[in-house]
C-alpha cells in the first residue's frame, strides 16, 4: 500500500457529564466546515491513537481529559478519495476539569455546546457521529458508562536468554526496548493510571520507568507477577488482580509473556466475563504491547469487562 492510499487516522471522544441526572454531550461547532461534530483530530507523526485523542480534545475544547472505554470507529471517504478512520473513546468530564478548561472561539472551533443526547442527535451534522453517541447511550442505559481500567503491559524488547550470563530476572532491555518504553509512556498516560505495578525483573521495571516519570507515580515492584514466581508456582496473580478490582483505580501491571494471559484470565474470572475470541486475542502481546481492560465501576464483579483494546 502506498502512502497516498493509506487511510487517514484520527481520534476523538464523546465527552460527557451528568447534569441533574441527565447526560450531556460536548459538541463542537467547526467554523471552517460550518458543521457540528464530536471533538476529534488527525494522528500526528510519532503519536499513538490514545495520545491523539487526549491532545485533540485539549486543543479543540481546552479540556484536559483521560480516556474511558473505547466506542469503536467510524470510517468514511474524504473528498480526496482517501479513507478516513476515526477512533473514539468515552471521556467523563468532572467539575475540576471544567473549571480548569479555557476555550476561546477561533478560526477552527467557533463554539462549544453541551447538549442532551436527544438534542445532540438533532444537532450533529453527520450520521456516523450519531452512531457513536448511540453506542455511548446504550452503555449509559446499561449502567456501564463509568469505568476504570486494568492495563496488562508486556515489557519491551530484551536481550535474549542465550546471550545473557546472569539470572533471567536481570536481563536488560535492548535499545529497541528502551525506545518502546519511551513511546509507551505518553500513550498509557492518556488513560490516567493511578497505580503502577511491575514484576521485579529488570526488563519490566525499565519498561514502566518512563511512564512513572511522565505521571509522577511510584512503581510497586512485586514478585507476585514475575516470571520466576510464575514458573516456580509461587505467583499470586489472583491476589494482585483482586486488589486492583476492589480498589477501582486504573492500574498498569507490567509483566511477562507467559504471565499476562494469566492476568487477563483472572480479570475475566473476577468480573464474571465469558472467555471469548476477543479476550483470547488480547493475551497475544508482542514485546512493548499492552491490553486495556475497561471494567464497570457500578458492579465490577458482576457486570463483566465493558471493553477491551490492544495497542502495539
Amino acid at each position: 500500500m502506498t502512502l497516498g492510499t493509506q487511510p487517514v487516522l484520527a481520534a476523538g471522544a464523546v465527552c460527557w457529564r451528568l447534569v441533574d441526572g441527565k447526560a450531556r454531550i460536548l459538541l463542537v461547532h467547526r467554523a471552517g466546515h460550518a458543521d457540528v461534530s464530536l471533538p476529534k483530530g488527525k494522528l500526528d507523526p510519532g503519536e499513538t491513537l490514545p495520545q491523539t485523542a487526549v491532545r485533540e480534545i485539549l486543543e479543540e475544547t481546552g479540556l484536559g481529559v483521560s480516556l474511558g472505554a473505547p466506542l469503536g470507529t467510524v470510517e468514511y471517504t474524504l473528498p480526496s478519495g482517501r479513507e478516513k478512520i476515526v477512533y473514539y473513546w468515552s471521556c467523563e468530564v468532572d467539575d475540576h476539569a471544567l473549571q480548569l478548561a479555557k476555550f476561546t472561539p477561533n478560526s477552527e472551533i467557533a463554539a462549544l455546546e453541551w447538549a442532551t443526547l436527544g438534542k445532540a442527535r438533532k444537532k450533529l451534522t453527520y450520521a456516523h457521529d450519531i452512531d457513536v453517541i448511540d453506542r455511548f447511550a446504550e452503555r449509559l442505559k446499561a449502567g456501564r458508562a463509568r469505568t476504570f481500567a486494568i492495563v496488562a503491559l508486556r515489557h519491551g524488547k530484551t536481550v535474549s536468554p542465550s546471550s545473557w550470563d546472569g539470572p533471567d530476572a536481570t536481563r536488560p532491555l535492548l535499545q529497541r526496548g528502551t525506545e518502546q518504553a519511551q513511546s509507551l509512556a505518553t500513550g498509557l498516560a492518556a488513560f490516567a493510571p493511578e497505580k503502577l505495578v511491575s514484576s521485579t525483573a529488570v526488563r519490566c521495571l525499565s519498561t514502566i520507568a518512563p511512564l512513572a516519570g511522565h505521571t509522577g507515580l511510584g512503581v510497586i515492584a512485586t514478585d507476585e507477577i514475575s516470571q520466576d514466581a510464575f514458573e516456580s508456582g509461587t505467583s499470586a496473580v489472583g491476589t494482585v488482580v483482586g486488589k486492583r478490582i476492589r480498589k477501582q483505580k486504573t492500574t498498569v501491571l507490567c509483566s511477562h509473556g507467559p504471565v499476562l494471559p494469566e492476568i487477563i484470565a483472572e480479570i475475566a474470572k473476577q468480573t464474571n466475563t465469558l472467555w471469548d475470541r476477543d479476550l483470547e486475542h488480547s493475551t497475544m502481546l508482542d514485546t512493548g504491547g499492552y491490553t486495556v481492560l475497561h471494567i464497570s465501576r457500578e458492579n465490577p464483579s458482576s457486570s463483566g469487562i465493558v471493553a477491551i483494546e490492544t495497542h502495539g
